[in-house]
Protein backbone atom coordinates (compact mmCIF):
# COMPACT_ATOMS: atom_id res chain seq x y z
CA UNK A 1 0.00 0.00 0.00
CA UNK A 2 1.59 3.39 -0.98
CA UNK A 3 1.26 5.90 1.55
CA UNK A 4 0.26 9.46 0.70
CA UNK A 5 0.46 12.73 3.20
CA UNK A 6 -0.95 16.02 3.05
CA UNK A 7 0.88 18.30 5.39
CA UNK A 8 0.78 21.66 7.05
CA UNK A 9 4.49 23.89 6.98
CA UNK A 10 5.59 26.92 9.19
CA UNK A 11 6.90 29.02 7.15
CA UNK A 12 9.92 31.91 8.82
CA UNK A 13 7.20 34.66 8.08
CA UNK A 14 4.68 32.71 10.21
CA UNK A 15 2.29 31.89 7.00
CA UNK A 16 1.23 28.39 6.83
CA UNK A 17 1.51 26.54 3.50
CA UNK A 18 -0.55 23.03 2.70
CA UNK A 19 1.12 20.43 0.30
CA UNK A 20 1.00 17.06 -0.53
CA UNK A 21 3.35 13.86 -1.08
CA UNK A 22 3.95 10.32 -0.84
CA UNK A 23 7.13 10.90 0.58
CA UNK A 24 7.36 13.85 3.71
CA UNK A 25 10.97 13.38 4.44
CA UNK A 26 12.07 14.46 1.21
CA UNK A 27 9.65 16.70 0.34
CA UNK A 28 9.88 18.95 3.42
CA UNK A 29 13.84 19.05 2.69
CA UNK A 30 12.73 20.12 -0.84
CA UNK A 31 11.22 23.31 0.66
CA UNK A 32 13.97 23.83 3.28
CA UNK A 33 16.56 23.62 -0.29
CA UNK A 34 14.59 25.84 -2.31
CA UNK A 35 15.72 23.44 -5.11
CA UNK A 36 12.45 22.13 -5.67
CA UNK A 37 10.12 23.74 -3.08
CA UNK A 38 7.37 25.90 -4.00
CA UNK A 39 7.87 28.65 -5.09
CA UNK A 40 5.61 30.30 -2.37
CA UNK A 41 7.62 28.56 0.43
CA UNK A 42 11.35 29.45 -1.67
CA UNK A 43 11.49 33.15 -0.25
CA UNK A 44 9.88 32.20 3.06
CA UNK A 45 12.60 29.31 4.68
CA UNK A 46 13.36 27.90 6.39
CA UNK A 47 10.02 26.34 6.95
CA UNK A 48 8.44 23.68 9.40
CA UNK A 49 6.59 20.65 9.43
CA UNK A 50 3.66 21.53 12.12
CA UNK A 51 0.73 18.82 10.72
CA UNK A 52 0.72 15.84 8.75
CA UNK A 53 -2.06 13.26 7.95
CA UNK A 54 -1.36 9.92 6.12
CA UNK A 55 -3.82 8.67 3.56
CA UNK A 56 -4.29 5.75 1.62
CA UNK A 57 -4.79 7.05 -1.91
CA UNK A 58 -3.45 9.81 -3.79
CA UNK A 59 -7.86 10.82 -4.09
CA UNK A 60 -8.16 11.00 -0.52
CA UNK A 61 -5.03 13.26 -0.05
CA UNK A 62 -6.00 15.13 -2.91
CA UNK A 63 -9.45 15.52 -1.66
CA UNK A 64 -8.15 16.66 2.01
CA UNK A 65 -5.51 19.03 0.69
CA UNK A 66 -8.57 21.18 -0.79
CA UNK A 67 -10.51 20.93 2.48
CA UNK A 68 -7.62 22.15 4.40
CA UNK A 69 -6.59 24.82 1.88
CA UNK A 70 -10.31 26.43 2.34
CA UNK A 71 -9.55 26.34 6.13
CA UNK A 72 -9.05 29.79 7.68
CA UNK A 73 -5.85 30.56 9.29
CA UNK A 74 -7.76 30.30 13.04
CA UNK A 75 -9.48 26.91 12.23
CA UNK A 76 -5.67 25.60 10.53
CA UNK A 77 -3.90 26.23 13.83
CA UNK A 78 -6.79 24.99 15.66
CA UNK A 79 -5.93 21.43 13.39
CA UNK A 80 -2.19 21.63 13.75
CA UNK A 81 -2.78 22.37 17.78
CA UNK A 82 -5.57 19.75 18.53
CA UNK A 83 -5.62 17.23 15.52
CA UNK A 84 -9.47 18.05 15.19
CA UNK A 85 -11.05 17.77 11.67
CA UNK A 86 -12.44 21.21 12.06
CA UNK A 87 -14.87 21.10 9.23
CA UNK A 88 -16.91 18.71 10.62
CA UNK A 89 -17.28 20.20 14.16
Amino acid sequence: MNSHYVYILECSDKTLYTGWTNNLEKRVQEHNSGRYGAKYTSSRRPVKLVYVERLASLSDVLKREGQIKKLSRKKKLQLIENGLDTERG
